[in-house]
């Protein structure tokens, strides 16, 4: 993925996105995408883009490995994450969902994996420290709760699932406060400009529907324009 497509992806939401796949497919039907209502740390702060960096945890009742091995995964899983590539995006499965509890991010969580370059975070268990997060490092998360409980690393670098939403190591994900969704890659050398094209039909629209004045007939016009040009 280029610089240019990157940077664009970062301005649009997960709607644009998920339109704009279509345009390339040239049909409906794209359903790569969460299902269900999602929370957002920072909605202000926009998309995160960026390869899956996955990994499993749980919370709701505490590891049965030996201590040795529960800190040995714990620091496999930062050293996975500190290798990230650029862009990555950490996407963290809690297998106690839809029952989770153990909020994983956190400040210090959130900090740590903003500081080893990562674009934020996915996932479908808890995020706390609301107000004290990272600016830079959105968290899409299931739920809010107060309480790490008994949060521990399952598993690294493994397919996971995010409300729906199957996601494997190396996929590129597009997630802001509407859910998330992976881009398929052949898609990717036409995506810009699906996008723009996008953007530009439904201005065909959005246009006249903001001018004073806006009647039927106007609308009527406007949608024949819009209908011509999207897929």
């Amino acid at each position: 993925m280029n610089s240019t497509l990157l940077d664009l992806l970062r301005t649009v939401d997960t709607p644009t996105v998920c339109n704009a796949i279509e345009v390339v497919q040239g049909k409906r039907g794209f359903d790569a995408f969460t299902r269900g209502t999602m929370l957002a740390s920072a909605p202000e702060e926009g998309a995160i883009v960026g390869y899956a960096r996955t990994a499993q945890i749980a919370a709701v009742a505490p590891p049965t490995d030996p201590a040795d091995a529960v800190r040995a995964r714990r620091m496999a899983y930062y050293r996975y994450m500190a290798e990230s590539p650029d862009p990555a995006i950490a996407v963290v499965e809690d297998v106690d969902f839809p029952h989770a509890i153990g909020a994983y991010w956190g400040e210090i969580n959130t900090t740590v994996h903003k500081g080893f370059g990562l674009s934020g975070a996915l996932t479908n268990g808890v995020m706390r420290d609301l107000g004290d997060l990272p600016k830079g490092f959105p968290v899409i998360a299931g739920s809010i709760g107060p309480s790490h409980g008994f949060v521990h690393v399952r598993a690294i670098d493994c397919p996971v699932e995010i409300f729906g939403l199957r996601i494997s190591p190396g996929d590129l994900v597009h997630a802001d406060r509407h859910g998330a969704l992976v881009v398929p890659r052949d898609v990717l050398p036409a995506l810009a400009a699906a996008i723009r094209t996008l953007l530009d039909t439904e201005r065909l629209v959005l246009g006249p529907a903001r001018q004073e004045g806006f009647d039927f007939e106007a609308f009527q016009q406007a949608w024949e324009a819009f209908e011509k040009a999207r897929v």
